[in-house]
């Protein structure tokens, strides 16, 4: 007799359903506030989440792994961190709803350097420039930035180091041991 095998997150959602369908009999009014708060929650991540989606649909459509490994491969030289680091700093949303997508990337040949360096540079961001300034002043807030792109490109290379040190495995573009 063949065992059936129940899917792990199915099993989660029926827990969390039993608690709260427990929760409802013993504190109702909490409970729907509960409810009410998760499913604010859930719409508010509907829209980012669906543009990721269509961004992934969209990729998976036109960008083939040879394309990637052209842009954001271990032989894409500066214009690899050019577009991390550009990629990083225009991309908007939740973070993480941009994992499905970089790991999709990853597995089409993107290196985990420049997948580091759109990550660290999604903390510059255009929009609140301005704000900064307010409070802090142009000199500051341009040093801070430049120096906000520069330490990304260090962290990619560091990253590079550390995950394939003594391995041939891609890397940064330009950077030693694998590349």
């Amino acid at each position: 007799m063949k065992k059936r095998r129940i899917n792990r997150s199915l099993l989660f959602l029926l827990a969390v359903l039993m608690v709260y369908g427990i929760l409802f009999l013993v504190i109702p009014e909490k409970t729907s506030e509960a409810v009410n708060k998760s499913g604010s929650v859930l719409f508010s991540m509907l829209l980012p989440l669906g543009l990721i989606f269509l961004l992934m649909v969209l990729v998976n459509l036109f960008l083939h792994p040879a394309g990637v490994v052209r842009f954001l491969g271990k032989s894409s030289g500066i214009k690899g961190i050019a577009l991390s680091i550009a990629g990083g700093i225009i991309s908007t949303g939740p973070i993480y709803a941009w994992y499905p997508l970089l790991k999709d990337l990853r597995e089409k040949g993107a290196v985990d350097s420049l997948i580091s360096i759109f990550l660290y540079n999604r903390a510059v961001k255009p929009l609140l420039l301005p704000v900064m300034v307010s409070y802090f002043g142009w000199i500051y807030v341009v040093v801070l930035t430049v120096l906000t792109i520069a330490a990304s490109v260090v962290i990619g290379y560091v990253l590079n180091f550390v995950q394939y040190a003594g391995k041939k495995e891609p890397g940064l573009p330009g950077a030693r041991g694998g590349v």
